[in-house]
């Protein structure tokens, strides 16, 4: 697995600072879903192919946040996170473009220009087939294709995705997690849904239980439904697997309202406050519950603790 940092290119004008030929993958790409791995993976093969550079094209924040804030859907992917992904597949440069309301309004045109100005050269602009861009999402496909033609890039639009007759999309996936359909999501993303989230201090209840756990606020807005669930996390030294709770803990705070994910990692001890840790979801064992104390709820964590290291010694994930 590609696991360079990638760097991180703040302006259309940093775009001159890659060695060209640039090819250029355009998107949200909020998920890095199915999808969007086609068209990150198109524009890195033509890049290896001509000796040119691979470069991802996205916004910060969603441009649906600017442009109908309060009707924005939740994020599948925060930047930081997005990034890690794109990383692995293999991206090493990311045009990060700043979504402001006085960037949405630049006209279609002079955003596509602006970037060929830029490149040393640009050869290539991949994008879903759907894509719009530019004022009042004013360009798509055709309009593209035709500012390759005078500007000296090709164009290339991809199709839709469709697993089992449904059509990859983030939305999908949304409607898929809030339904707590894991399989469904991870077939539609192309691995397990997962979170990134910073481990911050807790209560440190759970060491006294004999479960500690990491607490991690998760940057993602989209979650699944409050539970238990077996799980997989990244973190130095590799991967490992262990149990996690994602709700408000109503046993222990009953008054609490902020969801958080608490994890107990197998066979691991050690600090990890201020570490990024990325959770992702392999199986849901049961429902967020309240207990009548805390020796019910200790032998809850120890039956939820053997039935995920079951499911990890079945080798389902």
């Amino acid at each position: 697995m590609h696991r360079a940092k990638v760097t991180v290119l703040h302006s259309i004008a940093d775009i001159a600072k890659v060695p060209g030929p640039i090819f250029l993958a355009a998107g949200v790409f909020d998920g890095v879903h199915l999808g969007h791995r086609a068209v990150i993976e198109q524009s890195l093969r033509a890049a290896a192919a001509a000796g040119g550079t691979s470069v991802a094209l996205t916004f910060d924040p969603h441009p649906a946040s600017v442009l109908r804030p309060g009707q924005a859907p939740p994020l599948l992917t925060s930047t930081r996170h997005k990034l890690r992904l794109l990383g692995e597949i293999g991206i090493d440069h990311a045009l990060v473009v700043p979504f402001t309301k006085d960037f949405a309004a630049t006209p279609p045109e002079q955003f596509i220009a602006d970037i060929a100005n830029a490149a040393r050269p640009l050869r290539q602009i991949c994008v879903g087939e759907n894509w719009t861009f530019g004022k009042g999402r004013s360009g798509n496909l055709a309009l593209l294709q035709s500012l390759g033609g005078k500007l000296g890039f090709e164009t290339i639009g991809l199709p839709s995705i469709k697993w089992r007759g449904t059509a990859v999309s983030s939305t999908a996936i949304r409607t898929a997690l809030e339904e707590g359909n894991l399989a469904l999501a991870a077939s539609l993303l192309g691995r397990d849904f997962g979170v990134l989230g910073r481990v911050v201090t807790g209560r440190k209840l759970g060491r006294t239980l004999g479960f500690p756990t990491a607490n991690l606020l998760p940057e993602s807005e989209q979650l699944p439904p409050n539970g238990v669930y077996a799980v997989r996390i990244a973190m130095d030294g590799g991967p490992r697997l262990g149990v996690a709770n994602i709700g408000v803990r109503p046993t222990i705070s009953p008054d609490e309202t902020v969801r958080i994910i608490e994890a107990h990692i197998f066979d691991f001890s050690g600090d990890l406050y201020g570490q990024d840790l990325e959770v992702s979801f392999l199986r849901f064992l049961r429902p967020e519950q309240k207990f009548p104390g805390l020796e019910a709820l200790r032998a809850q964590i120890a039956v939820d603790v053997s039935h995920a290291r079951a499911i990890a010694g079945a080798g389902l994930r």
